[in-house]
């Protein structure tokens, strides 16, 4: 979901909507997967974490480390220029006022370690909030040679320290988790952040107790904060096991920042 004012945003929505992005070829390997696994904490508390280790280590003769379902988060930024966002004929925008509103991931085989994979992106979806324009972007990520699809993310974007400065060397390059000055001109008051995981058929909620507030500081990644609740949930609900999670939902409404406890909540209901 991309908001923006209307003093700094024009839209041409034939444009946008015609608009064709070209495949997107790239690699990643286990170095990538592993850095990402840490940036959103994995074995943070405990450096031999028995249900975390695999993510970043080959231990009892593993041959391949394991991926976290998140780790695909990424892959849309290889389609965009490098600070979270696509340059998109018809959308003109300030860059400061980017932010980004939810994700929705889907996950149809098990993730290999590495591979050749390739990125075809659409616009989904283009609303007119009024004082906002919303903006829906899909992306499919295949494997090269078969063409067998790996994973699909859906992500709205809102336009209107140390764990950042981390997580942003997976590729999220926007100033707006590492420059105090760009962070202090974006912030404005939001309300809630909650995050949901599909697990066997059944949800997981994660949702913040903060007070309204206006950010003045460089936030952390919403994605590293959707990235630490998947990792609560794999480690709690699923015994360590990554494959057992199909599809991660998360809306980011609060900011989070660097050096804040997360809490992820999770609870059974029966079966789910």
């Amino acid at each position: 979901m991309a908001t923006s004012s209307k003093v700094t945003t024009a839209v041409d929505p034939a444009v946008v909507l015609a608009h064709k992005f070209p495949e997107v070829s790239f690699s990643y390997d286990e170095r990538d997967a592993a850095l990402y696994a840490l940036g959103v904490g994995a074995c943070g508390a405990d450096a031999v974490d028995d249900k975390e280790l695999h993510f970043v280590y080959h231990r009892d003769g593993q041959r391949q480390i394991k991926v976290l379902p998140s780790f695909v988060s990424l892959f849309p930024t290889k389609a965009s220029n490098g600070v979270g966002y696509f340059d998109l004929p018809g959308l003109n925008f300030d860059p400061a006022l980017l932010l980004h509103g939810q994700q929705y991931i889907e996950i149809y085989r098990p993730l290999p370690s590495y591979g050749n994979v390739v990125n075809k992106t659409k616009v989904a979806g283009l609303h007119d909030k009024g004082k906002a324009t919303v903006l829906e972007m899909e992306t499919t990520t295949s494997l090269q040679d078969s063409g067998e699809i790996l994973c699909m993310n859906r992500s709205d974007s809102l336009f209107i320290l140390l764990q950042a400065l981390l997580y942003r060397l997976n590729g999220d390059y926007n100033p707006l988790h590492s420059d105090p000055m760009i962070a202090e001109v974006a912030g404005y008051a939001t309300s809630a952040q909650s995050c949901f995981l599909f697990v066997f058929g059944s949800f997981v909620k994660i949702l913040s107790d903060e007070d309204l507030c206006r950010f003045t500081r460089p936030i952390l990644h919403g994605l590293c904060t959707l990235g630490f609740a998947t990792r609560a949930v794999i480690k709690s609900f699923c015994n360590g096991e990554p494959t057992l999670v199909k599809s991660i939902f998360g809306r980011f409404l609060l900011h989070v920042y660097p050096g804040e406890t997360l809490a992820t909540e999770m609870w059974l209901d029966g079966q789910k």
